[in-house]
């Protein structure tokens, strides 16, 4: 069974953007950007609500093709464009570049996606990932902790009436740009 995998840049103090919605201080260099395109490949399908599916749809498709973007970069929007994606959105009407919309049922969905055959379910966005975790829905957190304090903006974790305990399940530590890679599984998901 696949496992929905939870997986976003953060800054020291916990926050994926800035209280003005900006992300630049969380661009990856080569090395890590080389690190998301491996973790990438592996990935079955993106699982995205509709904020963090507009961003990526309004930038990634024009890069594939774009000589003045850097090979990582070219390789990763290529990677974007051919993996099947789901967006949850109640207020969507259609969604493109291989991606498929889903008004409803939530938990159905994803019970469906996991029995499928194939690679792990990558989550991106922080409502989303809100409505999944109230739901148990997710198997693995990945958080690429940056060296940088925001003091504010849109939080990785959402507030929660429970404790979600976790089990350390990986690390690394990118030299060049100060990056840690935290890898925490659900206790009892191992």
């Amino acid at each position: 069974m696949r496992d929905v995998v939870y997986s976003l840049s953060v800054s020291l103090d916990g926050f994926m953007r800035s209280v003005d919605g900006d992300i630049s201080w969380s661009e990856p260099d080569a090395e890590l950007l080389e690190f998301h395109n491996e973790l990438a490949r592996a990935v079955g399908t993106s699982l995205y609500g509709r904020r963090l599916y507009e961003d990526m749809a309004a930038y990634w498709p024009s890069v594939a093709d774009d000589p003045a973007a850097n090979p990582q970069e070219a390789d990763f929007a290529r990677i974007w464009l051919d993996m099947p994606k789901v967006v949850f959105s109640r207020t969507l009407a259609r969604v493109e570049h291989n991606s498929r919309l889903v008004a409803d049922d939530l938990a159905g969905e994803v019970a469906r996606l996991k029995a499928l055959p194939g690679g792990d379910l990558e989550l991106g966005g922080a409502g989303i990932a809100a409505s999944f975790l109230r739901e148990g829905l997710i198997d693995e957190f990945r958080l690429f902790v940056h060296p940088v304090v925001l003091g504010g903006g849109t939080p990785y974790f959402p507030a929660s009436s429970a404790p979600v305990p976790l089990r350390l399940a990986g690390t690394r530590v990118f030299d060049s740009s100060g990056v840690v890679f935290l890898r925490y599984r659900r206790a009892g998901r191992e």
